[in-house]
């Protein structure tokens, strides 16, 4: 009996490939570049496939889905899946995975990495001494902002948002957070309205998932609010902030710093950032330790090798 066609989108880990060879006839896979499909490259690849693997970088839109007439499932190698039309897929009885938990504590290291290297100047310095130019020490060299005893503002308080509080307990730090849905305790995180946690905050952290509700969630309105000697830092999604008015404010010295691990239209990003020393960027790597990027590949491939065994998938989403 022939097996299944499998598109996959991205080079992923040779053991991933391995395990769905068993399974799938893999007609495509894009191992040779990390460059994103173009939309009418996704479609052709997907004209006589049942299967998909995708990243967050692939647009899989409602002209994808309609022109994809034999797709059964897609499997998506991330916990956001705005990227993907799920209402179309489940209006066409295509099945759809993610892998949430996998990344939760990865992501929190990082985040709290970017807070750290953003309060304390870390990418700043470090170009500073690689161009040469340190001639010796000095009081006032590069004096950042102190992390510990500071109050964290964490906008999502779900599971990475959660493991991010833990950390700012550990750091000693005053933790509140703001959440559009269910409220909950964690790690003495304290629950307060949008508006104070922007005016108290020294650092606020981003972790709310992208939608239509939380485009531009942050805006010059927002910035507005905070500290001017306050970080803002973003590991949500890109549209999450308006990147421009992230921009103006930080040249304005409106708020101290950020730290920006995705941005609006990525990998393209606003020039104006790469002007700044007091931005800190890094591209969409929050999750990327060696262990937790392969177990994200891993629970995608499990998922795609569930449905295709008639048993029910580990992370669905539809």
């Amino acid at each position: 009996m022939a097996k299944p066609s499998l598109v996959i989108t991205r080079r992923i880990y040779p053991e991933a490939i391995e395990a769905l060879s068993a399974h799938f006839d893999i007609a495509f896979e894009n191992q040779s570049s990390d460059t994103p499909l173009t939309k009418p490259e996704l479609i052709e690849k997907l004209a006589q496939a049942q299967y998909l693997f995708c990243t967050v970088a692939d647009k899989v839109d409602a002209e994808v889905i309609s022109a994809a007439t034999q797709l059964k499932m897609i499997a998506t190698g991330a916990v956001g899946y705005n990227n993907i039309d799920a209402a179309a897929c489940k209006a066409r009885g295509i099945r759809l995975s993610n892998t949430p938990d996998v990344l939760t504590e990865t992501t929190a290291d990082f985040a709290f990495a970017l807070l750290m290297a953003t309060a304390r100047r870390v990418s700043e310095s470090e170009r500073y001494v690689r161009s040469g130019q340190w001639k010796g020490w000095a009081f006032d060299q590069f004096t950042g902002v102190d992390v510990h005893g500071a109050t964290l503002g964490i906008m999502g308080m779900g599971r990475i948002g959660g493991a991010i509080a833990k950390r700012g307990a550990g750091f000693g730090m005053q933790v509140l957070y703001h959440n559009r849905g269910q409220a909950k305790q964690e790690n003495g995180a304290r629950l307060v309205d949008r508006e104070t946690l922007l005016k108290s905050s020294d650092f606020v952290v981003l972790v709310v998932p992208y939608s239509p509700e939380t485009h531009h969630f942050i805006q010059a309105k927002d910035i507005d609010l905070m500290k001017p000697t306050a970080c803002l830092i973003n590991i949500a999604r890109g549209g999450v902030v308006k990147d421009e008015d992230l921009l103006a404010a930080l040249r304005a010295g409106k708020i101290r710093a950020a730290g920006l691990d995705v941005f609006e239209g990525e990998p393209a990003l606003l020039p104006g950032f790469l002007e700044l020393e007091n931005v800190v960027l890094t591209p969409h790597i929050a999750s990327s330790s060696r262990a937790t990027r392969g177990r994200m590949v891993s629970l995608a491939a499990e998922n795609l090798i569930a449905h295709v065994q008639g048993l029910p998938l580990k992370t669905p989403v539809i």
